[in-house]
């Protein structure tokens, strides 16, 4: 089935990952109205599930406890006929990377880190990046980036306009479900 925004009955999660900031909410938002379809965004969900912000969570519990509730989260939305942010760190496990190739599309947006720091550079919100030097987050984000494209089926350049980007979005998973269309019928 192709996405053109009409249908989506045999949708599978269409999961968007990428360091903080990258624009996984905002492009998740456009995408689904775009594709007439839900959009999670993953920290809000887990926030919602726990009753308590992310800060929090890691206050108490650790970015450990914290990280084990985005593996549930990730096999709990597998049902999910939509666009799923994860959280910067979600798609960092390779257990996560299996299971959203497993049950969806996992998508790694790559934006430049100078885009990624501009954002997230003094948001309160972010324990990760509130606490921690420009230099610490360069070293993460390379770190991260190699996790990124091995956990993707797909990746697609950020950094320009959020339209342009679900454009480009929407044209590889059609080039992707193409390609695996093929494979199934050659089977």
């Amino acid at each position: 089935m192709l996405l053109n925004g009409s249908e989506h009955i045999n949708m599978k999660p269409i999961f968007l990952c990428g360091f903080m900031g990258c624009g996984k909410t905002t492009v998740g938002k456009r995408l689904a109205c775009e594709l007439k379809c839900s959009f999670i965004d993953m920290d809000d969900h887990i926030e919602k599930q726990e009753g308590r912000s992310i800060s929090e969570i890691f206050e108490t519990d650790g970015e450990e406890y914290f990280r084990n509730l985005e593996t549930d989260t990730i096999k709990k939305l597998k049902d999910t006929k939509g666009v799923i942010a994860t959280g910067g760190g979600a798609l960092l496990r390779d257990e996560n990377g299996r299971a959203a190739k497993k049950i969806g599309i996992p998508i790694f947006i790559d934006t430049k880190f100078s885009i990624c720091y501009n954002r997230i550079k003094n948001d309160k919100n972010r324990p990760l990046a509130y606490n921690s030097t420009k230099e610490d987050l360069k070293k993460l984000f390379y770190t991260r980036k190699k996790l990124y494209i091995k956990n993707s089926l797909i990746t697609v350049s950020g950094g320009k306009t959020v339209h342009t980007v679900v454009k480009e979005i929407i044209k590889e998973i059609n080039k992707f479900q193409n390609k695996e269309k093929e494979s199934n019928d050659k089977q």
